[in-house]
């Protein structure tokens, strides 16, 4: 069996946190808990990760032959390996009476359900919630689904299908051309929610004067993204106006966009006060600009803003990118250069702060793995074990059903 990369909780680079390079897997807040999932793709898997990350153990069921999220081409490629840390791997089949059989002992053992198949599947099965919560009343059934119970229940839902559904791709393209978002946003915020309605359950079941019940717990996308949506549907409410795309937004400030550069580089550039645009215009070398009193405030600015883009686009043409970059910083101005996720493996920021660490894979190579974005205690919950090899662990936890 492999060895793992041993970093139960991995310390940020920033020596003032005073932080150790390891820590107990008791110490993690997840610590006894016991998962066992029932996913693929991304959304279930997200959920899992999280739990597994927070030091839950999650027992990841596959079929035979290994859940095809391993081997998905193009954009999917990356889904496995980024979703699926800290599990361990058990095949069965579960349309068999042995697999059947040995999926409900497991179950029996642990402390929550992950699943996210098609509307029906795990009820055909006999592994619906209402029929295992029956049996093992303390278990917390989670289903991501791509809608909650109504008149969509019944629907298949992709995250690109429900960005069309909840105004996100009309939102995010040019007027007459929605697009998607660069990332399975949905997704993952819906394994998210998931999680998050875990550790409520958790809560609820076993705390002093708790139920002692577990109960069923459905995270969904289109909801999701209705929430993703909903500062623009309250937009609406507010304004009876129907909120423009952002390529064609209004924007409140004058400033707020992304340039060109020498060499064709392209860097976003924010000036959102009056005292920021006269920092700015110093920095670019355009005095003429700060002391124009048509354009002294950030309304009067606005106003005009299509012809102070151009002029500004005009001077940062000439400007090269990091020496740019460089003076923007040095005051204290709003920026960023337009980034490439290829370019993130190498990106100082999030590799000092312990937020990019290497995993070992199911084939024996290393990858580089992004952590969750928190901060616990003052340390990063990381990679514990490598990532499972199809049905790595099946032998071990069919063992410990005897020995419980």
């Amino acid at each position: 069996m492999n060895t793992a990369t041993r970093t139960s909780l991995n310390p940020t680079a920033n020596p003032t946190l005073n932080m150790t390079t390891e820590a107990p897997p008791s110490s993690l807040p997840l610590a006894g808990v016991r998962v066992v999932e029932f996913t693929h793709m991304v959304m279930g898997p997200t959920c899992g990760m999280i739990l597994a990350d927070l030091g839950a153990e999650v027992i990841k069921i596959e079929p035979p032959g290994g859940d095809k999220t391993r081997n998905l081409p193009g954009l999917g490629i990356g889904f496995f390996r980024s979703f699926n840390r800290n599990k361990k791997s058990v095949v069965l089949d579960i349309h068999t009476p042995e697999g059947l059989a040995n999926a409900l002992a497991i179950i029996g053992q642990c402390d929550v359900l992950l699943e996210n198949f098609r509307p029906g599947l795990m009820d055909k099965l006999g592994l619906g919630s209402e029929a295992l919560r029956e049996r093992f009343p303390r278990l917390i059934y989670v289903s991501h689904k791509g809608f909650l119970p109504g008149p969509y229940e019944s629907r298949l839902a992709l995250d690109e299908v429900v960005q069309n559904m909840a105004g996100l791709t009309y939102m995010t393209g040019p007027v007459g051309r929605p697009l998607r978002a660069g990332t399975s946003v949905n997704d993952i915020m819906g394994g998210m929610f998931g999680a998050i309605g875990v550790l409520a359950a958790l809560r609820e079941r076993d705390r002093e004067g708790g139920t002692g019940q577990g109960q069923e717990i459905q995270s969904a996308l289109f909801e999701n993204c209705c929430l993703l949506a909903s500062q623009h549907m309250q937009q609406f409410q507010m304004t009876r106006e129907v909120p423009p795309p952002f390529p064609s937004r209004i924007s409140a400030w004058s400033v707020y966009d992304t340039f060109t550069v020498a060499n064709g580089d392209q860097l976003f550039v924010g000036a959102v006060s009056d005292k920021q645009f006269a920092t700015l215009c110093q920095v670019i070398d355009r005095p003429d600009l700060a002391s124009d009193p048509a354009l002294a405030t950030n309304a009067q600015r606005v106003a005009v803003r299509p012809a102070l883009l151009a002029q500004l686009a005009d001077t940062l043409q000439h400007h090269d990118l990091e020496t740019l970059c460089a003076q923007l910083q040095a005051a204290g101005l709003p920026y960023a250069k337009v980034v490439r996720p290829d370019q993130l493996v190498h990106d100082e920021h999030l590799i000092e702060s312990g937020g990019l660490v290497p995993m070992q894979t199911e084939d024996g190579g290393t990858t580089q793995v992004v952590l969750l974005p928190l901060l616990m205690g003052g340390r990063r919950p990381g990679v514990r074990h490598p990532l499972p090899a199809v049905g790595e662990h099946t032998a071990e936890v069919l063992a410990g059903l005897h020995r419980r």
